[in-house]
């Protein structure tokens, strides 16, 4: 397994802000073509118009120029049509059925098609951990979401600490970008 975490050499262009944190990326080594996947993908948000330049343009030099880009758009909240690496664009497509929503699919001139596991953001670096050397493993064949699930089944997440003492469910609400209901009779119709 190789494991990538270093920006490209500084001769080359970034298409990120040099303060954006390295990737944190997992390729299977050259070789035969094995298993189901070519790596893991682990972004640090779920903003694909953020996260896609900086990978597209870290696989350049390996994959040859990455040209499309193909997600399910169950975990991003926005799926932009193209993103732009370097002064060229590279163009996103979704697919809700077809595609697994743990996976994404790059297609560049010289490689062909590569399937990357995308690992959540919000996953812990021990899970992290184990998804990149399983999605990179030979032996392993296993689509994105059967990964996934494999990993939630033996080390379940922890769950989220409860709501700090005294803030009702109202709040909570509130707090987490919820609109509460104005109370009946009021000046927006009565809801």
């Amino acid at each position: 397994m190789t494991v990538l975490t270093a920006r490209p050499p500084p001769t080359a262009p970034t298409a990120k802000p040099s303060d954006y944190p390295p990737l944190r990326l997992s390729v299977k080594p050259p070789g035969p073509p094995s298993g189901l996947l070519g790596g893991a993908w682990w972004p640090r948000s779920r903003d694909l118009a953020r996260e896609l330049p900086a990978l597209t343009d870290l696989l350049d030099p390996l994959w040859g120029r990455i040209t499309r880009v193909t997600v399910n758009p169950t975990h991003w909240p926005v799926v932009p049509r193209k993103v732009t690496v370097n002064g060229r664009v590279v163009k996103v497509s979704w697919f809700r059925d077809e595609q697994d929503p743990h996976q994404l699919m790059l297609r560049s001139y010289h490689v062909g098609r590569w399937d990357l596991l995308i690992i959540p953001p919000e996953i812990g670096a021990e899970a992290a951990g184990r998804l990149m050397a399983a999605a990179c493993d030979p032996r392993i064949v296993r689509t994105g979401n059967a990964l996934i699930a494999d990993e939630l089944d033996r080390h379940p997440a922890v769950p989220p600490e409860a709501d700090p003492p005294g803030r009702t469910q109202a709040e909570a609400w509130e707090a987490e970008g919820g609109a509460m209901a104005a109370p009946v009779g009021t000046a927006d119709g009565g809801r």
